[in-house]
């Protein structure tokens, strides 16, 4: 029992770390806006008990013109008084709300940078873990608006606060029990409104995601690049059947426990009415006995009826606050997430010339249990090229991400110029590779912009992205869009012009030259929907960049991978062969045999002639098969 308190304890004292970080962070998105916000909550919560106040006056000071007959200066005075302090309330909620309006668009905007830069911290590992995915999707549903909503409710409890002591102090004045009864009569609600709160925070984490589902099959049914295949296919009403089975799985439970939150509400409402109404009667016989005058009946029911209404708020805005606190912990779960250091410090290896090593490097995908790639060696020294052949999962993509450091060796250690990859600056090493992968980014965005994304240094740069895109051969048909290089890709914004497959690999393949200093290529099939002589020039633009460049060729063609000083043949994750085109040749092994395939002049790639007919099972290699580790 005492460790279930004691959990409970530090549960709430969490939460309430969270209140303050919420309130240091609207304080530092706009100090004026918060120190004005604040002033102004402090004087909405004190005017209610001058107006119900200054009411009573008017009614005792016109009982008593009446009775002596006196002129109604004094009343008239006391009207405008309450008439002013009215218009400051007035004027105070106002304010209120302008400053919420303000704040809100404001901070909307501050925890949504907050999260996307987090989220540029991240490894390509965390955006490869499903439970990544759902903290995400959660602190984005959720947390833009949640740090303001708990400090408006902080600051609304303050009014409530304010205004419940002036409240307070006035009634004690007729009787201390009846402010015990304006306080316990809204107990029973806040009790149940936190219960409630608990109940809705549980369910909002259930379906993270399944809501991560229906937003995914929103976007495949509202996209421009998935409606082809979902009009050809059919797939609309299947995906829209799946879409609406989601909806009805997730409905009961929100139902319920909507029907359970109002249900009880209104039962616990009616206690409270009833509180009220008894303290009402009990008021208005204390007037009729003569224990109070008429202006301090009036003024005890205002004060009853609204501090009815100020205690409600005021524990009802407590279990919104913490509502509010259980979101915003997801938010900054979000934040913590735990990120390895991304880079060293070197900006140079001790063996300049060395080129790139593999030391029986070893990977398995987070999360998997069998290698993608198993205790590969080699050495691409500057000025070579390495081709590597494979079906699909065999660990080809899965080295490229391992040179351009988006994963770790699970055991054994990448070099460049004799420094592990581990101890370069991230920065020093991203600018000597230049990568292509094979699903390659389509920006929705101007085309010199989609060149100028390979560097970000010449985001801007027109005459670099006219350059690379003469390496690219992408000049050719840039001249005939509307607005050269600043003509706008894509269908999603006015006036954008589509491209050919072909035409967007040549961007791909040009944004990969734009990077002047990159003596590390790799293409990840880079020229797949190019002819074979835009894919001739493409590797002639490679030879001719010089002897320091060092190339890695990913190619389903033997055509192509026959252009590379030594091809990898993988299998499983490891290298099953390696050599010269003429070495693998003669030895007549995997390679030679699906270069004959492919040399009786079916076209066929590699993926089909390894499915057309595999090697002798002597020369195929142990292990096993992931399907993330192309």
């Amino acid at each position: 029992m005492a460790g279930g308190l004691a959990g409970f304890g530090a549960h709430l004292l969490s939460l309430f770390r969270h209140n303050a970080r919420a309130m240091v962070l609207v304080w530092t998105t706009h100090r004026g806006l918060t120190i004005g916000l604040a002033l102004l909550t402090l004087a909405a919560g004190a005017l209610p008990a001058a107006t119900a106040y200054v009411g009573a006056l008017i009614v005792d000071a016109a009982v008593d013109a009446m009775r002596t007959h006196r002129t109604a200066s004094g009343v008239l005075r006391l009207v405008l008084l309450e008439a002013v302090v009215v218009a400051a309330l007035a004027g105070a909620q106002r304010g209120i709300a302008l400053c919420q309006a303000l704040l809100r668009t404001l901070l909307a905007h501050r925890v949504t940078t907050m999260i996307l830069e987090k989220a540029l911290t991240l490894d390509l590992e965390h955006f490869e873990d499903p439970e990544l995915y759902d903290r995400l999707s959660r602190a984005r549903h959720e947390s833009t608006l949640r740090p303001l909503s708990l400090v408006m409710r902080t600051m609304a409890m303050a009014q409530n606060l304010i205004a419940l002591v002036t409240f307070a102090s006035l009634l004690a004045r007729w009787s201390p029990w009846a402010v015990a009864i304006l306080v316990l009569g809204g107990l029973p609600g806040f009790l149940a409104e936190t219960k409630f709160s608990n109940d809705a925070f549980r369910l909002f984490q259930w379906r993270s995601r399944e809501m991560r589902m229906q937003v995914y099959l929103e976007t495949v049914l509202a996209r421009d690049d998935f409606v082809k295949e979902v009009k050809l296919f059919g797939l609309g009403p299947r995906f829209l059947a799946r879409h609406a089975d989601i909806f009805q799985r997730v409905y009961p439970e929100e139902h319920a426990l909507v029907m359970r939150r109002h249900g009880w509400g209104l039962a616990l409402g009616l206690l409270a009415t009833m509180a009220f109404y008894g303290a009402y009667a009990w008021i208005a016989l204390s007037a009729v006995r003569g224990a109070i005058t008429l202006g301090q009946m009036t003024m005890y029911l205002v004060l009853f009826r609204q501090g009815q209404t100020v205690v409600s708020s005021a524990l009802s805005g407590i279990g919104g606050m913490y509502e509010d606190m259980l979101y915003l912990s997801v938010l900054y779960e979000f934040l913590e997430t735990p990120v390895r250091q991304t880079s060293g410090g070197e900006c140079a290896g001790p063996e300049p010339g060395d080129g790139l090593r593999f030391q029986d490097v070893s990977f398995t995908y987070p999360g998997g249990t069998t290698p993608a790639l198993q205790e590969v060696t080699l050495h691409l020294p500057p000025g070579r090229s390495l081709a590597l052949i494979g079906e699909n999962g065999c660990g080809k993509t899965t080295l490229i991400k391992l040179v351009s450091r988006l994963h770790r060796p699970t055991r054994g250690r990448i070099l460049l110029d004799g420094l592990d990859l581990n101890a370069w600056d991230e920065g020093a090493l991203r600018r000597r590779m230049s990568v292509v992968f094979q699903d390659f980014t389509r920006y929705q965005m101007q085309l010199g912009e989609n060149i100028g994304a390979g560097d970000d240094r010449y985001f801007d740069d027109e005459a670099r992205w006219r350059q690379a895109a003469l390496c690219g051969r992408a000049d050719a048909f840039a001249a005939a869009l509307p607005k050269g290089y600043h003509t706008q890709l894509g269908k999603w914004f006015q006036d954008g012009r589509e491209l050919s497959g072909g035409e967007w690999q040549r961007v791909a393949v040009s944004r990969a030259f734009i990077r002047t200093d990159a003596d590390i290529f790799m293409l990840d099939e880079p020229t797949a929907t190019l002819d074979a002589r835009g894919e001739a020039e493409v590797f002639e633009t490679i030879r001719k960049r010089g002897r320091r460049c060092m190339a890695i060729l990913i190619s389903h063609r033997l055509a192509v991978a026959r252009i590379a000083d030594e091809i990898l043949v993988l299998e499983h994750g490891r290298v099953l062969e390696r050599g010269s085109h003429d070495g693998l040749l003669a030895r007549g092994g995997r390679y030679a045999h699906l270069f004959e395939l492919q040399s009786r002049g079916h076209g066929e790639s590699v993926e089909t002639a390894v499915h057309a007919g595999a090697a002798p099972a002597s020369r195929r290699a142990g292990g096993g098969d992931d399907a993330r580790g192309e």
